[in-house]
């Protein structure tokens, strides 16, 4: 202004942009960037473009949520997929989250050329919801409260950016726990999230979905498995006659074993587990497969050099990253790591030659992992004794991955970004 009360010409509009300007710097300052395990990224936050590129295969149609700020409307219909909007938000992006027997995972996505997707966000965090659960068969007070406080985490992330659409899912202890859909209630309740518990089938689907990259083109047959917390999945795949864009669409068998880490070694003790002990738990997980009618579905490919096994879990990912020798767990190195036979028996016996203490003081197994570690090795090494492959593959991705490939396949986001590619051009 000027002695007469008259506005200076230029100096309102410059002081405004500057105003704009700092606020602009201020919030790229406070922005962080997360890493796949859901930890701030190194170099100062940069963002590091991730893309993955998943098989596509279209997911079950689910009701909606409308997520505006920090508010839930709920549709007509239930739950399941959700579109978020906040005004003035990044461009759209697809969420997914797990919410497992041990784990509760978010990875928020978008779709870069067809067929992959860039991670732009993501969260991680052990919270043992099935603690308990095998003699209880209730989730426990502390263990619903340690799920909730992580997901209060995942809704503001969601809520801090404009999702196009999401996929909320809840796993073996939501499915099996009396106390189930009290707990998912209470989710909804403190954190406006609405959680879709799906069955087996289902999760061996999109396990299968999410790792279909690391299937290579001279592959014939591969049994891929999810070791999870209360369950683990197992599909036989068939590509030796032909091969589609969709590695689902080879699943010639499945069963869903229910069993998992955390069940196994509630059951067997997983802190002071002797050979003895060990061995008690392979038999047991061994009974159970014996009971599986599909399991030759697969005949001489199970049996020929282009077949091979596919784990995607935090048992094998815990191998690969002893196996490598890293002083802390570095995804990008471990995730499509070919480990053969001997690899595999040398890391198992090291293991299970542990004791508590040491398992701990690893960085990749840490104290969150060395009571669960060796159940889930005990799975793996029943699951070797039917597939004896030569080869093991080793994926740090799965459900969430394959959710966002579905979510992103059935809305046609890459159709549409070719469709815009075009235009520029």
């Amino acid at each position: 202004m000027n002695g007469t009360g008259a506005a200076v010409p230029g100096k309102q509009d410059g002081a405004s942009q500057d105003q704009r300007s700092k606020k602009r710097r201020k919030r790229r300052r406070g922005r962080k960037v997360y890493a796949r395990d859901g930890a701030p990224a190194p170099n100062g936050g940069a963002a590091r473009a991730e893309a993955v590129a998943p098989t596509a295969h279209a997911a079950p149609a689910a009701p909606d949520l409308v997520r505006a700020s920090k508010t839930v409307e709920k549709m007509p219909g239930g739950a399941g997929m959700a579109p978020w909007r906040r005004p003035g938000g990044n461009a759209p992006a697809y969420a997914a989250l797990d919410l497992g027997t041990n784990n509760c995972r978010l990875l928020v996505a978008v779709p870069t050329r067809p067929g992959q997707f860039r991670v732009v966000d993501a969260f991680s965090r052990i919270v043992r919801l099935g603690e308990g659960l095998t003699g209880s068969g209730r989730l426990g007070e502390l263990a619903m409260h340690r799920a909730v406080e992580a997901l209060k985490n995942c809704a503001e992330k969601l809520a801090s950016r404009d999702i196009r659409k999401a996929r909320l899912i809840a796993t073996e202890a939501c499915r099996s726990a009396e106390n189930g859909a009290e707990f998912l209630a209470r989710v909804t309740e403190n954190t406006g999230l609405v959680l879709e518990v799906i069955d087996r089938e289902t999760e061996a689907r999109l396990a299968v979905s999410g790792c279909g990259s690391l299937v290579e083109g001279d592959t014939e047959g591969v049994v891929l498995f999810d070791i999870g917390g209360g369950s683990s999945e197992i599909a036989l795949i068939d590509i030796s006659a032909r091969r589609t864009g969709r590695l689902a669409d080879h699943i010639v068998s499945w069963t869903s074993l229910p069993v998992g880490v955390v069940s196994l070694s509630e059951r067997f003790g997983g802190r002071h587990v002797t050979p003895e002990i060990f061995a008690a738990m392979v038999e047991d997980v061994a009974g159970m497969l014996d009971a599986f009618e599909g399991r030759e579905k697969l005949g001489e490919i199970a049996r020929s050099e282009r077949f091979h096994l596919l784990g995607t879990s935090g048992t094998v990912t815990t191998l690969a990253g002893i196996f490598l020798e890293l002083p802390r767990y570095d995804r990008r190195r471990v995730d499509g790591l070919w480990m053969d036979a001997g690899d595999v028996d040398r890391m198992v016996s090291n293991l299970v030659g542990w004791e508590f203490d040491q398992r701990v003081a690893n960085p990749c197994i840490g104290p969150d992992r060395a009571d669960l570690v060796l159940a889930g090795c005990a799975i793996l090494e029943a699951i070797r004794k039917v597939w004896p492959s030569q080869r093991l593959r080793v994926a740090d991705r799965g459900l969430r991955e394959g959710i966002l490939a579905e979510l992103m396949a059935e809305d046609g986001a890459w159709r549409r970004g070719r469709e815009n590619r075009q235009q520029r051009a």
